[in-house]
């Protein structure tokens, strides 16, 4: 839907005339581009002519910043809304009839104040609104997303998703868990697609990482459960192998794209100390975990420290709700917010209109302050006939009405774009 705001003189004449020259000149049977509306421009403090150009130079930047408020309010409500009826309006009538049954707000806007104050009156509450818009709609998105990376860790396969979230009882109870000094059950998920090969390969995982020299008693069995001399004489590395048990492989859950394993590993292996030329080295102990870790992300296998808790499953889906009960309580609350705040939006940039009409209609028939302002509803697909037909009608005949000045179209009276 859009509107143009015309103005021309009354060249000291009735204004009943200069309104029935607009009527005809663009809304009538002859010429039925439009619908046409009064627009009752108040009578507004002029002060110097060098202090409206200056304003005339500055209202076209005002027009636009209270314009971007009242779009981003209506971007924000549609997002909420969500494809249904935003039902905006203002001072509870829609948008379009406000604007045709305009009335100057004296109480907000004061139209004995100077142009200057009235201007930055308006644009101060409507940066002040867009400001808080701002705000509320970081915070609305901050939880939305929130709620998004839960959903997300809720709803994914078994390499992202929280498995306490999607395992349950009946799951682990067929499963041997295992947390010994020296044994330890790890869960690793893989991608669905590579299941023949992992579990082809499983039992040679990090083959080199565990250390399994030492007396070699199927050669020479006869000192078998005999003390032994280990330390330097001993290489436990001679012989080296994987951290990972052999049969400890349990398929713990899979979905359409992952496969969730629990294996046993060697928890670690500890080095013995010993004496080199009377001075004794102490020993150490090597982390198979971690190594195994290292391993898993090497493969870009998920291996993550997990540990199975029961309650956690139902701890997430409490939160989940919760988020969601949030996420939809700031939705209604700045849904609210937008429907309150679109009307006083709205009225300070059709009052910036109606105050730029005042401007250009003073520069341009001067003073006393003698125009006739009327609002033009285009029918649809009609606005360039009109423009075309208001050219003719209401400017200068020995112009050309394409003629252009700086660059901009130029018209022998005050025209302005209105779309709201």
């Amino acid at each position: 839907m859009s509107y143009f705001i015309a103005a021309i003189s009354n060249s000291g004449g009735a204004p009943e005339q200069a309104y029935r020259k607009m009527q005809s000149a663009g809304a009538c049977p002859e010429r039925p581009f439009s619908e046409m509306f009064k627009l009752e421009v108040p009578s507004l403090m002029v002060g110097t002519l060098d202090s409206l150009m200056t304003l005339s130079d500055e209202l076209g930047k005002t027009d636009s910043i209270v314009e971007q408020t009242v779009r981003k309010i209506e971007k924000t409500a549609a997002d909420l809304a969500d494809g249904k009826a935003m039902d905006l309006t203002v001072g509870g009538v829609p948008a379009a009839r406000y604007i045709q049954q305009f009335a100057w707000d004296s109480a907000k806007y004061p139209n004995r104040r100077p142009l200057k104050e009235l201007v930055a009156l308006i644009t101060g509450g409507a940066v002040a609104v867009e400001e808080e818009l701002k705000q509320l709609t970081q915070s609305f998105g901050d939880k939305v997303v929130a709620l998004q990376e839960m959903k997300r860790r809720k709803g994914g396969n078994l390499l992202t998703s929280d498995w306490n979230d999607v395992l349950n009882d009946q799951i682990m109870r067929k499963i041997q868990l295992i947390d010994s000094e020296y044994l330890k059950t790890v869960f690793v998920a893989i991608p669905i697609s590579i299941q023949d090969s992992f579990e082809k390969g499983v039992y040679s995982l990090g083959a080199d990482v565990v250390g399994y020299g030492g007396p070699d008693w199927s050669n020479d069995a006869s000192m078998l459960g005999e003390p032994v001399s280990f330390g330097s004489n001993v290489d436990r590395h001679k012989t080296r192998g994987s951290p990972v048990v052999p049969g400890s492989l349990q398929l713990v859950h899979q979905d359409e794209d992952s496969i969730l394993y629990a294996l046993t590993i060697l928890k670690g292996q500890y080095e013995s100390g010993y004496y080199e030329n009377g001075e004794f080295h102490q020993g150490n102990k090597i982390d198979f975990v971690a190594e195994f870790a290292k391993i898993c992300r090497e493969k870009r296998f998920v291996h993550r420290e997990f540990t199975w808790d029961p309650s956690q499953a139902s701890k997430t889906s409490i939160a989940h709700e919760q988020m969601q009960v949030e996420v939809d309580g700031m939705n209604a609350a700045l849904f609210r917010w937008c429907k309150n705040h679109y009307g006083d939006a709205f009225v300070a940039w059709t009052h910036i209109k109606v105050i730029r009409v005042f401007v250009e209609s003073v520069l341009r028939y001067g003073l006393p302050v003698d125009f006739t302002a009327v609002l033009y509803k285009v029918h649809s697909g009609k606005e360039a006939e009109l423009v075309a037909a208001l050219d003719k009608n209401l400017g200068n005949p020995k112009k050309d009405a394409d003629e252009e000045d700086d660059g901009e179209e130029f018209h022998d009276f005050v025209l302005l774009k209105f779309d709201p």
